[in-house]
């Protein structure tokens, strides 16, 4: 094997995910090979196992990832600002047009290791942030079942993304978060009259 192809990577785990992401963007989650991976990060076609193991456990890094972004997006809506809800919808879908590619990977369960503790402690923290501006809401706009308005809520931010990402929205003239926010304006959910 040519000494180019040892490990000569600072953080090989990194590049494979980067070239991880890549490759979804352009080509989508099925095109994903280790095999592909290691020959474009130029290294030993078994390197990519050694971090992730197979191709589950690249996913889940790469979802783990997206949780952890998508939870440090969500949370940058402090407690007490107005129209909290409706900012962290905002927010929620601007990281899935920044993200696309973790995005894409990160509500497919049945390609991850969903056992995996950093993926599971991820997707809790992004799920503690959306409940908390739920939760924020006056009790007469969430009704009395909070899970319920956060699914609703979820569902909104989730399937106006989707929509966008997929090319099925007709074009916008706005940012499309300033068309989320547009949007829910009116939304029982979403509208927070007196904060």
């Amino acid at each position: 094997m040519p000494a180019t192809r040892a490990y000569h990577h600072g953080d090989l785990r990194r590049v494979i995910i980067s070239a991880a992401l890549e490759v979804i963007r352009s080509d989508g989650v099925a095109a994903i090979s280790l095999r592909d991976l290691a020959r474009r990060a130029e290294v030993s076609h078994a390197a990519p196992a050694h971090h992730f193991k197979d191709k589950a456990g690249l996913l889940t890094a790469i979802a783990t990832e997206g949780f952890e972004l998508l939870a440090a997006a969500l949370t940058t809506v402090p407690a007490g600002t107005a129209h909290r809800l409706r900012e962290m919808g905002a927010r929620y879908v601007e990281f899935a047009l920044s993200h696309p590619a973790h995005f894409e990977v990160m509500f497919q369960p049945h390609l991850l290791h969903g056992d995996d503790p950093e993926l599971t402690a991820a997707k809790e923290r992004t799920s503690r942030a959306l409940h908390s501006g739920v939760e924020d809401l006056p009790a007469a706009r969430r009704g009395p079942d909070v899970r319920r308005a956060g699914l609703a809520a979820w569902s909104l931010a989730h399937g106006f993304a989707t929509l966008q990402i997929s090319g099925s929205l007709p074009p916008l003239d706005d940012d499309p978060a300033e068309t989320f926010r547009a949007l829910v304006d009116d939304h029982p959910v979403a509208k927070e009259s007196g904060h």
